[in-house]
């Protein structure tokens, strides 16, 4: 299985994705989406949803180059035609394995500065958690 793949069997089995139309719509409307996932084979419907799901935010929406069915094999199902992953980290482990990485770049940029963005909070809580354990005020 290819890499990218890989990386959305992990975010299903993680809890980090929504998978199908309904469940990756209320995950993108809720902004809890980074990227919107599109199989490659899916109809031009399912393609402008993806799109009204992401519009007016800073979600990616990515048009793959895998079919239904191999979406459907990496998160244990027949098939697939939408994904909404609810991490960025993962979202940006897996638009880094994506090929040709050119046609991602755009997308790759702007999960690149959420995540920093989201790993320096993160520092700043385990920070202020330490602090607070050694009874620091700020």
């Amino acid at each position: 299985m290819d890499k990218a793949l890989n990386y959305l069997s992990l975010a299903r089995k993680g809890g980090m994705a929504e998978l199908g139309e309904e469940p990756a719509g209320a995950a993108a409307r809720a902004h809890k989406a980074y990227a919107i996932l599109v199989a490659g084979d899916a109809s031009d419907h399912t393609w402008r949803r993806a799109l009204a799901f992401a519009e007016g935010t800073e979600q990616q929406v990515l048009r793959l180059c895998y079919t239904k069915e191999e979406m459907g094999m990496a998160t244990g199902r027949e098939s697939l035609a939408i994904a909404a992953i609810t991490d960025v980290q993962m979202a940006t482990a897996l638009v880094k394995a994506l090929t040709p990485p050119e046609k991602y770049q755009k997308a790759l940029e702007v999960l690149a500065g959420k995540s920093q963005k989201a790993r320096k909070r993160q520092a700043e809580a385990r920070a202020h958690k330490r602090n607070v354990r050694m009874g620091k005020k700020k």
